[in-house]
């Protein structure tokens, strides 16, 4: 932790000429999280030279609160949280659906689970795969993200376009290098494991971005402050938005990929994403609550399969929900989310996502809308065509010779 705050620091001092003669540097680490940060990731990376990051964050000010870089600090001085770039998988695919609805589509929006065949300009063609090899065809954005079905997040990035997508990821944090491609839209293109965690914190904030740090203050010999870090928070999402990002987000924790969090007794309110890379390779968790965005990577330096059926459900889920667990054991839970006046609830026709009548074929459910956007036909009437039911014959895309298409399973 304290090589990433030197290297955080260094970067800074350049442009602040009182901080020559700086002499304590105040981190933002609290050493319960910290030492509950080791303890997680212990449990979990059991195999030899597997390798793990941590990162916990308070997302109202970007403060990291801790960091784990590797299992060893004498064996490797590499920091993985902070240097690695590793392929996010289907942590990614939250900022895909907040794309959506972003532009006005919302949890109860039909989206497609059908295979899809893609031809790129290579002339090869991609056909993408769930991780169970199955496909479930016409569901609820909802259940598609807590269920993490490749398809349909491919489809719904598709229908926004890979600009909007690349634009919002962007807004949310992400620097590193994204290609227009449909891989990217299930975590292909590699990141920076703090970059993806801290993009989290739009959704902890309800639309509200913080930049990660490790420095509060910086001062010289005599006390005065030569440096501190500017708080800025940045409007990603309206909270509207993000307040439906939350709710589909936290039955990933209830009911989806990261159910284990939920079956091992964690009870405050928290949402989050799982994700696996092709082969197993790479198996993450990043999670949230209120107060605190916490974010777990595992996988080998080289990258290579794990183990058999590795998967971010089972082995990172578990060490995120053990660190919040001793971290609200030391600490105030904080409380769920409240529900923006903005956000309307309506029941829904699951099967075509309008208005629910006497007639819908499909069950009903209770479903939530940002006002304005509710649907206003119901089930029977005539449907129009729908930008994320996109036929499998054959749409061109472009292949990325650089980072080629990957497939992350979860």
């Amino acid at each position: 932790m304290q090589t990433a705050a030197e290297r955080a620091l260094e970067n800074q001092l350049q442009a602040i000429e009182a901080g020559r003669h700086g002499k304590y540097t105040h981190l933002t680490y609290e050493a319960y999280l910290a030492r509950s940060a080791e303890g997680g990731e212990t449990g979990a990376a059991n195999s030899p030279y597997l390798q793990g990051s941590f990162v916990a964050i308070d997302p109202r000010t970007g403060a990291v609160r801790a960091m784990v870089g590797g299992r060893d600090f004498g064996d490797s001085k590499f920091n993985r949280a902070t240097q690695a770039l590793r392929q996010p998988g289907s942590t990614f695919k939250p900022i895909v659906y907040a794309t959506a609805v972003h532009e006005g589509f919302g949890p109860a929006q039909v989206v497609d689970d059908s295979p899809i065949s893609l031809d790129q300009l290579s002339g090869e063609v991609w056909t993408p795969q769930n991780y169970d090899m199955k496909f479930q065809g016409a569901m609820p954005m909802r259940k598609a993200l807590y269920q993490s079905r490749n398809l349909a997040a491919i489809r719904t990035g598709l229908a926004v376009g890979a600009d909007a997508v690349i634009t919002m990821a962007r807004q949310f944090g992400i620097t590193t290098p994204i290609p227009p491609y449909p891989s990217v839209f299930i975590g292909s293109a590699d990141t920076y494991p703090i970059q993806m965690i801290g993009s989290y914190s739009v959704f902890a904030n309800l639309g509200l971005r913080t930049t990660p740090h490790s420095i509060t203050k910086v001062e010289n010999a005599e006390g005065k402050v030569v440096w501190r870090p500017e708080l800025v928070r940045e409007a990603v999402l309206s909270p509207e938005e993000s307040w439906l990002m939350v709710s589909m987000m936290k039955d990933v924790v209830v009911r989806g990929t990261g159910a284990r969090i939920w079956s091992s007794g964690f009870r405050v309110p928290a949402g989050g994403k799982t994700g696996t890379t092709n082969d197993g390779a790479d198996v993450w968790f990043i999670g949230y609550t209120a107060d605190l965005v916490a974010g777990v990577w595992m996988g080998f330096d080289k990258p290579q399969k794990i183990k058999s059926n590795a998967q971010g459900g089972d082995l990172a889920a578990p060490a995120w929900a053990s660190f919040m667990t001793e971290v609200y054991r030391r600490k105030p839970q904080p409380p769920d989310w409240p529900r923006p006046d903005g956000v309307v609830v309506r029941e829904i026709d699951a099967a075509t996502g309008r208005l629910a009548n006497a007639s819908c074929p499909g069950a009903i459910t209770t479903e939530f809308f940002v006002q304005g956007n509710e649907p206003t036909r119901t089930c029977s009437d005539a449907a129009g065509p729908s930008p994320f039911v996109i036929d499998s014959a054959r749409a061109v895309v472009k292949r990325d010779t650089t980072n080629p298409f990957r497939l992350p399973p979860d």
